[in-house]
């Protein structure tokens, strides 16, 4: 994030152009990629988080990892997890308040 002072957003807002945000006004902002790509990239990184705690704690069973190495990843799947199911139930929740809008 850019730390802009005040004077520096007066100037910026009088030549037309919002530092950070735009070019001139006007001007569409750059592609940031779609929704559905940063949807499939964070369950991509979920999946590799729980697969990764897996892999640790079958390491941990063989003796080939520490107590606390499989503490640390079961943790973090599970915070992985607790995170996936908290968004799929606020976007059932959202498809849901959808379907009961009247036409």
């Amino acid at each position: 994030m850019t730390i802009v002072p005040v004077a520096g957003v007066a100037q910026a807002y009088a030549a037309g152009k919002l530092p950070g945000l735009a070019g001139p006004v006007g001007e569409a902002l750059p592609a940031r990629g779609s929704f559905p790509d940063m949807v499939a990239k964070a369950v991509k990184s979920a999946v590799n988080t729980v697969r990764q705690g897996e892999e640790v704690a079958a390491a941990g069973l063989q003796g080939k990892a520490s107590a606390q190495e499989v503490v640390q990843a079961t943790m973090s799947a599970e915070l992985t997890v607790q995170a996936v199911v908290a968004v799929r139930d606020k976007l059932v929740n959202a498809y849901l308040d959808i379907m009961r809008m009247p036409i």
